[in-house]
């Protein structure tokens, strides 16, 4: 009904912003992902301190890329408040979270090509010695044509190598509801804000807390595994393959986290409300 009463343009300026939303989320999901790749490529050059500055370079970029993205979702809930139609905007919040899960897959999908140029682009960063340096010296014709030497496409072999026994299932447990927490905590709390417009302030606030305490439970429970797994295989205590199947299971737990959020739109957008009438 919201649709027939809008005219051609209004639909179509609609319709050009969910697409516009969705593909910046789709872009951060996949960045995310192939932030893995980083942390492969630097136990394959064996140069593990590059790999990890260039890797949480990476993870801040798009932590910054989604305070970009909060006040383009928001004007979706500025045009549901004229119409209060809260079915429309839960479907377009839900097609942004499907754009999500298609940029974890995306990014799945694009990891053996990012381990490879990764590795170049770790030892081109000893060698440029900068953040400046290195975009200077890489972003040249002559590197970037060179750059398809090292797409890699997906090989069966590599997804039957995953396995997830010996990983333990706590850590793609607390992986994947982070995941699902953080995926969910802008929406949620842009959705709590029309629920209860009487709180709105307190719950569209709420957002930078909930993605914060996803970050700080992600680098408490999930990222010293990683690097203890990461620096045991660089003294040879462990063999490769397991840092391989540790990277594969937490991408595709980050996924399945991507498809928690969908669960946990509605739900976390009234527990905001009710933690937002504490405040107030």
């Amino acid at each position: 009904m919201f649709l027939i009463a809008c005219s051609r343009r209004e639909v179509r300026i609609l319709f050009e912003k969910i697409l516009i939303i969705s593909v910046f989320t789709l872009i951060i999901h996949s960045v995310e992902t192939l932030s893995y790749a980083v942390r492969l490529a630097g136990v394959r050059t064996g140069k593990l301190a590059l790999s990890l500055s260039l890797f949480n370079m990476i993870v801040i970029i798009a932590r910054l890329a989604y305070t970009i993205q909060a006040p383009l979702t928001a004007s979706l809930v500025d045009a549901a408040k004229v119409t209060m139609n809260l079915a429309l905007l839960e479907d377009q919040f839900r097609m942004i979270l499907g754009s999500a899960t298609l940029g974890s897959l995306f990014g799945m999908l694009l990891l053996p090509t990012f381990v490879a140029l990764f590795a170049r682009v770790i030892l081109q960063f000893e060698l440029a010695g900068s953040v400046p340096q290195l975009i200077r010296n890489v972003a040249t014709i002559q590197h970037v044509q060179h750059a398809k030497a090292h797409v890699r496409f997906p090989r069966w072999e590599m997804l039957s190598r995953i396995r997830f026994g010996g990983i333990p299932k706590r850590l793609l447990l607390t992986n994947m509801f982070i995941t699902g927490i953080y995926t969910v905590g802008i929406l949620a709390a842009l959705y709590a804000s029309l629920l209860a417009p009487e709180y709105q302030s307190t719950a569209q606030m709420s957002s930078g807390f909930i993605n914060g305490l996803a970050t700080v439970l992600l680098v408490l429970y999930v990222d010293p595994k990683v690097a203890l797994l990461t620096e045991q295989v660089m003294e040879g205590k462990e063999d490769r393959g397991s840092i391989d199947r540790m990277v594969g299971v937490l991408m595709i737990s980050r996924t399945v986290g991507t498809l928690l959020a969908q669960l946990l739109l509605v739900p976390a957008a009234f527990v905001i409300v009710q933690l937002s009438k504490l405040f107030v």
